[in-house]
C-alpha cells in the first residue's frame, strides 16, 4: 500500500493563492466600504441563518460561495468599526491590526511559555512594557494580555486575594483562611468587579460600594470612613478597586488619593482602566497617581484601536502573581533556569492555552507609531468635548455628567419630569430604528438618560454633528 502524501485537508499552491487573495480582496471591500454601511443592519432574529445555506454537508463547497455568505454575514452585523458606532465602548481594528491577527493565526502559536511560543513570548513581554511606559506606569512593568478586561480584572483581584490570605488558600480553600475578605470599590464600578468576586467565592455582599461624589468620583473620605469600621468590626480588607474611567461617565477616580488610602491600611489598590485607561497616553494629568497602583487592567480593544481581543494586565510584583498560579505538572513543567528561556505565563496567570495577542499589537505600534495613537485618542477626547458643546446650544437637550474623557451622557429635555424617562427611552429606540448612528443608554442619578461614547479613529466632527441631528429628528418622530 504506498504511503499517502496529502491530508484530506491539505490544499495546492494555487488554490492556497486563490484563498488568499479572494479573502484579501473581502476585507479590503469591507474597510473601504464601512462608512457607507448602515452602522446597524436591518436584522431580526433567524435572518442571518435564513440568508445562508445553514446544512452541515459532508463535501465541501465552492470558495466563491462560501466568500458570497461571509458577504451577507458582513451585511448582517452591527458595525463597531462604523465612524457613527457610539453605543458602546467598541474601537475599530486599524487595517494593519486585524492583518496582525491573521499573521498570528497563521502561524497559530501557543505563548503560553517561551518554551511553545519562543518569539511570541518575548514580543508579548516586550509589548507589556512598551504599554506600562506608554500610560506612566512603570519602565519595568510585568503582567501580560487577557481575552478582555473583565479577565484582567479578575487575575489582579485573584492576586490581590492571595496576597492578604495567604498561599495557602489555593490548597486549603477559601473557607479555611480567616474571618471574611472585604473589597471596596465607587457605586460606578463595572459589572466585572462584583462578577470577579462572585466567581471566586469572596461573594458580592462582600463588596462595599462607596458613594461617589459630583462628578462620580469615589468619595475618599467614605472610603477611609468604611474601611475603619469594617476593621473595627474584625473584617479583612483585601483591596480597593479604582476606575480609571468608568463605563456610563468616563469618571476618573482620584487615583494618588486613593494610593495613599490604600497604603495607610495596607490594601492593594487595584485600577481598572479597561476603558479609559489608553488615554492616559493623551492626558497624563487626568490620571495622576495611576503609576502607585499595584495592579492595572487596560483593553487595547477599546482605546488603542485593536482587533478583539486584546487586553492587559499590568502589576509591579511578578512573584505575587506567581505564588497564585503556580502549580505545574510534570508534562508542563520548564527544565530550563535560564530567565528569558524558563519563563511561563501560566505561572502567572489562569490561562494555560493563550493566544499571540501580541503581534497586532506590536505591528500596529511600529507601522503607525506612538505619537499617531497618542494623537487619535487626543483627537476622540475633544469631539466628546465638542459634543458637549453641541448639546448645551441646543435648548431641547441637556447634559446628565461632566465630560471626563469621550463618554457623553445627556437627554431631551422638553417635557415633564415624570414623562422624561419614557420620552428618552423611545427617543433611544427611534434613533436605533433609524440606523444613521448608534447610541446607548445610561441612568444617571436614577434618570433615563442617552450616551454616545467615542472610540474611534475614523469618527469625523460631521459625524459627532449627527448625534445631535438623529437624536431631535428622533425626539419629533416620537
Amino acid at each position: 500500500m504506498p504511503l499517502r502524501t496529502q491530508s484530506s485537508l491539505d490544499v495546492t499552491d494555487d488554490v492556497l493563492q486563490e484563498i488568499s487573495a479572494e479573502a484579501t480582496k473581502l476585507i479590503s471591500e469591507y474597510l473601504t466600504t464601512i462608512a457607507e454601511r448602515p452602522v446597524r443592519a436591518e436584522n431580526y432574529a433567524g435572518k442571518t441563518t435564513q440568508s445562508i445555506d445553514a446544512e452541515l454537508s459532508a463535501e465541501g463547497l465552492p470558495l466563491d460561495q462560501l466568500l458570497a455568505e461571509c458577504r451577507t454575514i458582513m451585511d448582517l452585523s452591527r458595525h463597531n468599526g462604523h465612524p457613527r458606532f457610539f453605543g458602546y465602548v467598541a474601537s475599530p481594528s486599524t487595517p494593519i491590526g486585524a492583518y496582525g491577527d491573521l499573521i498570528a493565526s497563521a502561524l497559530n502559536a501557543n505563548i503560553t511559555c517561551w518554551r511553545s511560543g519562543p518569539a511570541g513570548t518575548e514580543l508579548e513581554r516586550l509589548v507589556v512594557i512598551w504599554l506600562g511606559s506608554l500610560i506612566g506606569y512603570d519602565q519595568q512593568a510585568k503582567g501580560l494580555l487577557t481575552s478582555g478586561g473583565s479577565m484582567a480584572n479578575m487575575i489582579a483581584l485573584l492576586i490581590a486575594n492571595r496576597r492578604k490570605s495567604g498561599a495557602d488558600t489555593s490548597r486549603k480553600g477559601l473557607w479555611n483562611s480567616g474571618p471574611p475578605m472585604t473589597i471596596y470599590a465607587s457605586e460606578e464600578v463595572h459589572m466585572s468587579i462584583p462578577k470577579a468576586l462572585a466567581l471566586l467565592g469572596i461573594g458580592r455582599s462582600n463588596l462595599r460600594l462607596i458613594q461617589t461624589d459630583e462628578r462620580f468620583r469615589m468619595d475618599t473620605e467614605a472610603l477611609d470612613d468604611a474601611i475603619a469600621r469594617d476593621r473595627r468590626a474584625g473584617r479583612r480588607q483585601i483591596a480597593v478597586v479604582a476606575s480609571a474611567g468608568t463605563i456610563t461617565t468616563g469618571a476618573v477616580d482620584p487615583l494618588s488619593s486613593l494610593a495613599e488610602i490604600a497604603r495607610k491600611y495596607d490594601l492593594w489598590l487595584h485600577v481598572d482602566g479597561a476603558y479609559g485607561g489608553p488615554a492616559a497616553m493623551a492626558d497624563p494629568e487626568r490620571f495622576r497617581g495611576l503609576s502607585e497602583a499595584d495592579s492595572i487592567s487596560l483593553d487595547a480593544h477599546k482605546w488603542l484601536y485593536q482587533p478583539l481581543d486584546c487586553s492587559l494586565l499590568l502589576y509591579r510584583d511578578p512573584e505575587a502573581a506567581r505564588t497564585t498560579f503556580a502549580y505545574t505538572g510534570d508534562y508542563a513543567r520548564t527544565l530550563s533556569n535560564d530567565p528569558v528561556e524558563g519563563f511561563a505565563f501560566f505561572e502567572e496567570s489562569i490561562e494555560l492555552s493563550r493566544r499571540f495577542r501580541a503581534l497586532k499589537l506590536w505591528l500596529s505600534l511600529r507601522y503607525h507609531g506612538v505619537a499617531a495613537f497618542r494623537a487619535a485618542i487626543a483627537e476622540n477626547l475633544r469631539q466628546a468635548h465638542l459634543l458637549a458643546k453641541l448639546i448645551d446650544n441646543e435648548p431641547s437637550l441637556e447634559l446628565l455628567a461632566p465630560v471626563e474623557l469621550s463618554a457623553v451622557c445627556f437627554r431631551w429635555k422638553d417635557d415633564s419630569e415624570d414623562k422624561l424617562d419614557g420620552r428618552n427611552a423611545a427617543i433611544l429606540q427611534r434613533v436605533g430604528a433609524r440606523g444613521h448612528v448608534a447610541i446607548s443608554n445610561a441612568t444617571i442619578r436614577g434618570q433615563f438618560g442617552l450616551r454616545a461614547c467615542i472610540v474611534n479613529h475614523r469618527t469625523t466632527d460631521h459625524d459627532v454633528a449627527a448625534i445631535v441631528q438623529e437624536v431631535l429628528a428622533a425626539a419629533e418622530a416620537v
